[in-house]
């Protein structure tokens, strides 16, 4: 039998651990990698309780993600929490190409525009040149 001393500790102890969950924030974790720029869903985050954030972190909620759509201002790494400052609302930039019967809409902006071509900047920051006969290259 326990002596009325150990019970006590024991059951303290056991009440700061029920306590520290009490008090936790539930906030979004990335469960993988978000890249730069990269449209943010909820299937990559999950919920998680914490007991401490960042002081300058206010951690997003569901509903503002199921409100508007955000894209990452940097990468941001598995496992971290996602704060307001790390994300912006997405705007969504694409071109119209009219080829007479045929419209193509590309996602990104036009960094060069020739009589021959036009050179497009993709979201993910990759470089496309369009010749404006059709072709590719």
């Amino acid at each position: 039998m326990l002596k009325p001393n150990a019970f006590f500790k024991i059951s303290l102890i056991l009440l700061c651990f029920g306590l520290s969950n009490l008090f936790a924030i539930e906030v979004l974790v990335a469960k993988e990698k978000i890249k730069f720029k990269e449209i943010i869903h909820v299937k990559k985050l999950m919920r998680k309780k914490a007991a401490k954030i960042y002081r300058h972190c206010v951690p997003v909620t569901l509903n503002d993600l199921h409100k508007t759509t955000y894209s990452a201002k940097h990468h941001i790494p598995k496992g971290s929490i996602i704060c307001i400052k790390d994300i912006q609302i997405y705007q969504k930039t694409s071109i119209i190409f009219d080829f007479g019967s045929l419209e193509i809409e590309k996602d990104g902006k036009v960094i060069r525009d020739t009589s021959k071509y036009i050179k497009i900047k993709k979201p993910d920051g990759k470089i496309e040149k369009i010749y404006k006969d059709g072709r590719l290259k």
